[in-house]
């Protein structure tokens, strides 16, 4: 059997609520019945309009998206970054470049890395709070399926207790 995560009660996933990594992220965690949370910029401003109220984030007193990328890195216990190639680049790279400033664990995600390695990184640093972060699908078309068929692979809801 494939490596898996095994996501417990205590268990949340956040990220910004931005089109692409971020919200395929949070309707995954949805339909998992996973627990989910999250910074967004004040008026819950995308770029593809105001995010939904169904997204339980919370909104930063600025407008502006470095302090919800910051906020949910220092939120976190690990951040996953996904792109469509192998060099991180705008807020994806200011994302690394904060988990580094901070101490906190993170790991690029892109085509070709398999989901055991996520389930190895979120294993190995116990997380309980992970942040999704990543490229914006008008930057990135895809990117949304793949933050999806990799969570799907590499994370598991723990069943509950009957």
């Amino acid at each position: 059997m494939d490596e898996v995560f095994l996501a417990g009660d205590g268990f949340t996933l956040i990220s910004g609520g931005q089109s692409g990594a971020d919200r395929a992220a949070l309707d995954w965690a949805m339909e998992q019945g996973i627990r989910h949370g999250g910074w967004c910029p004040r008026r819950r401003k995308t770029e593809d309009g105001v995010l939904a109220e169904c997204y339980r984030l919370q909104e930063t007193p600025d407008a502006g998206y470095l302090q919800r990328t910051e906020w949910n890195v220092r939120d976190s216990d690990a951040t996953l970054i996904f792109t469509l190639t192998d060099r991180l680049d705008g807020g994806s790279k200011r994302t690394s470049a904060f988990a580094e400033s901070v101490g906190k664990p993170w790991l690029h995600v892109r085509p070709g890395v398999h989901p055991k390695y996520v389930a190895r990184f979120l294993n190995r640093h116990g997380v309980r709070t992970l942040n999704v972060a990543g490229k914006r699908e008008s930057s990135a078309p895809g990117i949304g399926d793949l933050v999806r068929q990799t969570l799907s692979q590499a994370v598991r809801p723990r069943p509950a207790i009957q």
